[in-house]
């Protein structure tokens, strides 16, 4: 009985493989700019947009992989953010060029790498910024991002599945 309940023990402290989580962070110079400029409240506001199109792009295969971690290296607002308009006097009529960059990974269930993928997109000119929110361009770059993550997630996984066939 004792070995039992060892064994029983021994399995319960052993890892499990579970589906993977989403996690966002921000590089060091965007944090900088997040403090100093665009103001605290805008992180949340770029995690949400970001995480909606990954779980959206990602809801197929999530349960399959393990962590989808995402680094958003850059991200500037079409229009001034919250802060901004207080701190500076700025007002939510100015324009001006937005958009983001990211990078990001995406694990298996064992922590092998399956995929990586960065994208940026920025506004090449200001008439191309005809979105009305503070980050329209950042939330395209966003969506384009997730999508393209997503295909290239799925893309090393039948390679690897039908690799594991071939062998």
């Amino acid at each position: 009985m004792k070995h039992i309940l060892l064994a029983a023990a021994t399995l319960a402290l052993a890892p499990i493989a579970q589906a993977g989580e989403i996690h966002i962070s921000f590089s060091e110079e965007l944090n900088e700019k997040i403090a100093d400029d665009y103001g605290e409240r805008e992180r949340e506001r770029l995690v949400d947009e970001l995480t909606e199109d990954l779980m959206r792009e990602f809801a197929p295969i999530l349960s399959s992989v393990g962590d989808v971690n995402v680094v958003i290296e850059d991200a500037r607002p079409n229009r001034p953010t919250f802060e901004q308009m207080t701190e500076q006097s700025l007002s939510f009529e100015s324009i001006s060029i937005g958009g983001a960059e990211m990078t990001g990974e995406v694990f298996s269930l064992s922590g092998e790498l399956i995929a990586s993928e960065e994208y940026d997109y920025f506004s090449h000119d200001i008439t191309d910024s005809v979105g009305r929110a503070t980050w329209s361009d950042a939330r395209r770059a966003f969506s384009r991002f997730a999508t393209r993550f997503a295909d290239t997630t799925e893309e090393a996984m039948s390679a690897s599945s039908t690799d594991e066939v071939g062998r």
